[in-house]
């Protein structure tokens, strides 16, 4: 093992326990009836779950790596100078969080020179977690019981897989329903079960592919690394492996070129 894969399980590690904590706290707020939901500038919701947990995420890496720069949904950016670069979202999935629905996420990235090496997918609500570090293949957790490996599906033909997307309107944001369309044609069954468990059910083999026309990069970064390290692929709709597209398709590889394909011969932009 060389020094920095021994000090990328050492934070790997310190991530995991970071998320756990955070998605702890969002259950305290999680299906309340007096949850305070504030709006912003971009019209999406935020709520103080959000904002306390992210805070508790900050305060551990001060804490933890004084060095280390880290950008958050709700608190911005701060430059470091380690060389890493932690990408938190305290809850992706804020409108399924603030609706009682327990398909939402707190995710931690992590960047090492521009290059995304690790990344943590936890589900408070379903105590289920994805983990990854770049080289060390993709764990899968549920409740207590030790990690498993996890990998994609082997569904090598869209028509025999599940695909998964945040909101359909989306697409027609960006001019692009019809590829949303002709995904719901080609695929055996399409489904809204979006945000990061879309991409934890590629990453466990139960869907086959999770296409979103606006992304984040603070949604992306973690997702990466899991995706790449359980055996798929995690691109922009250009086919481009990066956090950075402000788009994401993950697959499990067998059939990323097809879902490109039909993105990228129906969309209108």
């Amino acid at each position: 093992m060389t020094r920095l894969e021994a000090i990328l399980d050492s934070r790997l590690v310190w991530a995991r326990e970071a998320a756990t904590a955070a998605g702890k706290i969002t259950l305290e707020f999680f299906q309340s009836s007096d949850l305070k939901v504030d709006r912003k500038s971009d019209a999406s919701p935020v709520t103080e779950a959000d904002r306390a947990a992210e805070l508790l995420i900050r305060a551990r890496i001060e804490s933890a790596f004084p060095h280390d720069g880290w950008v958050g949904e709700e608190f911005g950016i701060r430059e470091g100078t380690s060389g890493y670069r932690w990408i938190i979202d305290p809850i992706d999935g804020t409108k399924s969080f603030v609706s009682g629905v327990p398909l939402y996420a707190t995710l931690i990235g992590l960047e090492y020179e521009g290059d995304a090496v690790l990344g943590v997918i936890y589900l408070p609500a379903l105590d289920e977690m994805v983990f990854a570090r770049k080289g060390a293949g993709a764990w899968h957790t549920r409740g207590s019981a030790p990690p498993e490996r996890t990998q994609v599906s082997n569904i090598d033909r869209i028509e025999d897989g599940l695909l998964v997307t945040t909101q359909m309107d989306l697409f027609a944001q960006r001019g692009a329903r019809s590829a949303f369309d002709a995904l719901a044609d080609r695929a055996w069954v399409m489904r809204t079960w979006g945000d990061a468990y879309g991409y934890f059910l590629v990453a466990t083999g139960r869907a086959a592919a999770m296409v979103d026309p606006v992304m984040n990069l603070w949604d992306a970064a973690a997702i990466l690394p899991v995706i790449e390290e359980a055996g798929g692929k995690f691109t922009d709709w250009k086919g481009r492996a990066t956090i950075h597209g402000g788009e994401g398709v993950a697959s499990n590889g067998a059939i990323h070129d097809q879902t490109l394909a039909v993105l990228n011969s129906t969309e209108l932009r």
